[in-house]
């Protein structure tokens, strides 16, 4: 049956960043900085590009503070922002069980707290899959390192017919990135997924259940497109050039939740430049002003 409901949005921001330590000793990893702005914008902008307006952000009980000083309750975006606690990071399936509450009975996307995406044609991609409320994405991108991910492979139809995590030897190089959109069976799915060797609820459980269903499609992210996870310092650094380089080229911002609710509607020009103001950074207000006077620029 179609489920009409509006889809709500998850970003997982837990977890103990120790592959980032000491840099994570004192601070939550999704509030690090990725060049000019802090790495949860990144995730936050995705799902707004998706028009996903209700989000749940799921965090370590002592990093709640923090991130309510920064993104407050969302109204400064138009949007509507919640949290809930993670005790212990089990693993990504148990996104679903946290925000069970919070899903009810609406589709729901899952992005992950350290992933980053940009590029030609993906808001597109990202709107399709938003629209398809009675079908299940997930994004796959061609990697160098496959056993580092979980991997998709396809059959001579180009569809999905078997996934694995971490494979030592796997027939594809297209990894499965941390960004789903699913119909709100999930959450029943996921009270069904038992902890794997790594002592984890796998996020790859949920989606073989979706495959042997037949329901489960693959938007793949061309090489236009650039997709990050920076849970690494190498990663940290890489992502954090890219913006630099193609923010200082363009002249435009990317990752910016004020500016994309503003393109969007759903904030209006005196909101937008509050928000410029009371940043309190003179290059940033002129940026919000340029914008203001030019609207014919791109969202991304």
């Amino acid at each position: 049956m179609k489920n009409s409901a509006l889809r709500k949005g998850i970003i997982l921001a837990g977890g103990n960043g120790s592959r980032l330590a000491p840099l994570t000793l004192g601070v939550s990893k999704q509030l690090l900085p990725v060049f000019d702005k802090p790495m949860i914008h990144y995730p936050l902008s995705i799902l707004m590009l998706s028009d996903i307006k209700e989000i749940l952000i799921i965090l370590k009980e002592k990093d709640i503070n923090a991130y309510k000083n920064l993104l407050g309750d969302g109204k400064q975006f138009g949007i509507d922002i919640k949290y809930s606690i993670q005790k212990n990071p089990d693993g990504l399936a148990q996104s679903f069980l946290v925000g069970e509450n919070f899903i009810d009975n609406s589709p729901v996307a899952l992005i992950l707290g350290d992933n980053l995406y940009h590029g030609s044609g993906l808001v597109k991609q990202l709107k399709r899959a938003n629209k398809q409320t009675d079908k299940n994405t997930i994004f796959a991108y061609r990697v160098n390192d496959p056993e580092r991910y979980g991997i998709v492979e396809f059959n001579k139809k180009g569809e999905p017919s078997k996934i694995q995590e971490k494979p030592t030897y796997s027939k594809s190089s297209y990894a499965i990135t941390g960004l789903y959109f699913f119909d709100n069976s999930v959450v029943e799915k996921a009270k069904k997924v038992k902890p794997s060797k790594r002592g984890e609820l796998e996020i790859t459980s949920i989606l073989n259940m979706y495959l042997k269903e037949k329901n489960l499609d693959i938007e793949i992210l061309g090489r236009g497109i650039a997709w990050f996870d920076t849970g690494t310092f190498d990663a940290l650094h890489q992502a954090g050039s890219y913006i630099r380089t193609i923010e200082n080229r363009q002249g435009l911002k990317i990752g910016c939740p004020e500016e994309i609710s503003w393109r969007k509607g759903w904030i209006s020009d005196k909101e937008f430049l509050e928000i410029g103001y009371k940043l309190g950074n003179d290059d940033y207000l002129e940026y919000v002003k340029r914008l203001i006077e030019d609207k014919t620029q791109d969202i991304i």
